[in-house]
């Protein structure tokens, strides 16, 4: 019994569980507490009565019913809100969790569960020696990416046993500080620049000790390719409704991973979710490049992203290139690296940098120069209703951000037929090289949808150079910006591509070939083509790439993702207000898009940076945007939590903000102020 004076009025009973592994130790305890005892003293006078000697510095209250955690330990059980009846779970921050990487490989390793999850993704980026860590986050699969897996798992009568990466024991892991992960311009390289693979005598300077040299080639290297059995048994979007389930399970950055449901040895995805690839560098980004590739590679063979057969053809070249060089890398020993190589692979790293970046190492004088125009005879397309087209040739003249187009060259001194204005206008390439087809699709916004609009260009340097101006003046820049020189050799370059595949030169008899194209391609493909006739174009194609070293062929893999017109590409299932159906919306590095559903082509497009505000109305879970020139939008997410969008928008805008002169700090609180919106 316990007396009158000291049970007190201002006391009372709280029931704390203990989350520990010891048999036999009781695991819930009853404490006297009151008001003002502040949440440090709770945990001490816990740990007292458990009577075990152990370490519990990784330990915190998890508060079940608000499903919270109680992490500012001089707060009072009052002013947290904790009476009679909640209940308090003490138990580790840090558990053990299961993420499947880009390149599909399953890694298992100890994350903290209170911290935010931006910061828990920056803690397993070092830990996987991966910089940027801003560009990715943490995604669960949803229900509908799953459901196919599991039909085909009720089938299979032997489990598939996955192979799983163990680095449990590693100091982020531990939660202890990890090394940055991060490096200044004198640091020695860790990777060879040419190969990808760690270099060992400086892999244990500068990553966690627990990605050893072995660990570090699991994750920087690729390996054998898919089957179509395995292709099979996985989640292919067919139509723009089931891209939009891939984007839905995205977590929030602002909260925990307990917060969020996330459970001990759960599987949770690691991606990168924005495609703003910023800084990469072969000497240091080794696994970073090869995540990167490995997920533009799936990407490819699930056909979340379209492209055409000649496209595929470039990919899967690269593809082949990269096993056989990796191949010959493992029967010969490399002593040294040839400086031609390594010149090859910084150029090729160069010009994706100006593609990412869309920046240029050029004088920054060009930019306030005479603004350069194009003029050139091209042939206008206008689809009709009666799906017959009018083609017509015309004179074009491309000043600033506008394209005017007169009869002919003579009348050009006079008005002109029309003038196109492609600020915020969708540019779309409409080209197939072995028709010797050179088309410009323009969507340019007007007051009711967007005006169709096709170029057709005579020849690869006349289209380059009106395309990489058509894509700058979709940005709001003219050709005098730095970057218009890179981007017309940007195009110049994946045309050259486009040439491999129907190339002349005599390819190797597939017979004599150990290669199976069906690992190469997506599905689509292989129902097309028969394994011979794959076999036999991948292998042109291929001749054309042979010399490339294992590096240079992911980097130019990255390189043509990146110019695919859906390249960056996030869907959502929308309901615009005041409409009556419901709408796709792509979210970009650089804009919104709306898309109609049914026919998948854009009606609407805003730029970020005509954005003036953005918010969201938690009551009704509606994201509101206004723009320049008093155009506002509102709309509910459908097919996922507004939140994600909202997030997605602040975490470009925040992206955008980034400098290789900030010695590579990220300020997290303007990451949350941009992204974490007030519920």
């Amino acid at each position: 019994m316990v007396s009158s004076t000291e049970y007190g009025s201002h006391t009372w009973e709280l029931l704390l569980t203990v989350d520990h592994q010891y048999e036999g130790v009781e695991k819930e305890f009853k404490l006297q507490v009151t008001g003002d005892l502040h949440v440090g003293g709770l945990m001490l006078k816990l740990v007292e009565k458990i009577e075990i000697a152990q370490d519990w510095s990784d330990y915190a209250f998890w508060w079940e019913q608000k499903k919270c955690w109680l992490l500012k330990t001089h707060w009072t059980l009052d002013k947290c809100g904790v009476q009679a009846d909640a209940k308090l779970i003490f138990t580790t921050q840090h558990k053990m969790l299961r993420l499947r990487l880009p390149n599909m490989k399953t890694v298992r390793l100890k994350v903290s569960f209170s911290s935010m999850v931006f910061r828990a993704v920056s803690d397993i980026c070092k830990m996987l020696n991966i910089r940027r860590s801003e560009e990715l986050s943490l995604l669960k699969q949803s229900e509908g990416t799953l459901k196919k897996k599991k039909k085909k798992d009720k089938n299979s009568k032997e489990p598939a046993t996955e192979d799983i990466l163990n680095l449990c024991n590693s100091p982020v892991s531990s939660g202890l500080p990890a090394n940055p992960g991060l490096y200044s311009k004198t640091m020695t390289p860790i990777y060879d620049p040419v190969s990808g693979s760690p270099a060992s005598s400086t892999i244990t300077w500068f990553s966690d000790g627990s990605l050893n040299e072995q660990n570090c080639s699991i994750l920087a290297l690729s390996h054998p390719t898919c089957s179509p059995e395995m292709l099979a048994e996985m989640y292919q979007p067919r139509t723009l409704a089931d891209k939009a389930k891939l984007n839905a399970g995205w977590l929030d950055s602002s909260r925990s991973l307990m917060e969020q449901g996330v459970l001990e040895e759960d599987q949770l995805l690691l991606r990168f979710k924005y495609y703003t690839f910023f800084d990469l560098n072969p000497k240091y980004d080794a696994v970073r490049i090869n995540q990167i590739y490995e997920q533009a590679r799936w990407a490819i063979m699930l056909e979340e992203i379209d492209c055409t057969e000649e496209e595929m053809l470039i990919f899967a070249a690269l593809q082949a290139q990269y096993h056989v060089s990796k191949l010959s890398l493992s029967s010969e020993t490399q002593d040294s690296t040839c400086e031609s190589e390594v010149d090859e692979v910084e150029a090729a790293l160069s010009n994706l940098e100006v593609t990412l970046e869309g920046g240029s190492k050029n004088n920054i004088l060009e930019d306030i120069t005479d603004i350069p125009k194009l003029a050139d005879n091209l042939k206008l397309v206008r689809p009709k209703k009666l799906a017959l087209k009018a083609i017509k040739t015309y004179w074009f003249v491309f000043r600033d951000t506008s394209i005017s187009y007169f009869k002919n060259k003579e009348s050009a001194q006079g008005e002109p037929i029309e003038k196109l204005n492609l600020k915020g206008c969708e540019v779309v390439p409409d080209v197939n090289v072995a028709a010797k087809k050179f088309g410009i699709k323009l969507l340019i916004p007007v007051a009711d949808g967007m005006n169709e609009v096709y170029l057709r260009c005579d020849n690869e340097d006349q289209y380059a150079r009106w395309m990489a101006a058509c894509v700058l003046a979709s940005k709001g820049r003219t050709m005098a910006d730095s970057s218009y020189k890179p981007e017309v050799q940007k195009i110049l370059s994946f045309l050259q591509m486009k040439n491999w595949t129907m190339c002349s030169q005599a390819a190797s008899e597939p017979e004599n070939v150990d290669m199976k194209p069906e690992c190469f391609v997506s599905p689509r493909y292989i129902k097309k083509f028969k394994s011979k006739q794959l076999t036999a174009r991948i292998l042109e194609a291929h001749q054309n790439v042979s010399q490339m070293s294992l590096v240079e062929a992911k980097l130019r893999f990255i390189q043509a993702w990146q110019s695919l017109p859906e390249f960056g590409l996030s869907y959502y299932i929308v309901r615009f207000k005041g409409s009556k159906k419901d709408d796709v919306l792509g979210v970009s590095y650089n804009r919104l898009i709306r898309i109609d559903m049914a026919t998948g082509d854009p009606i609407t497009t805003w730029r970020f940076s005509n954005m003036k505000q953005w918010n969201v109305n938690w009551e009704i879970r509606q994201v509101a945007i206004e723009f320049d020139q008093n155009v506002s939008i509102a709309f509910t997410c459908l097919s996922a939590d507004c939140k994600i969008i909202h997030e997605y928008i602040g975490g470009y805008i925040f992206l955008s903000t980034r400098s290789k002169d900030h010695n590579e700090t990220l300020d997290e609180e303007l990451f949350h102020k941009l992204t974490g919106g007030q519920e």
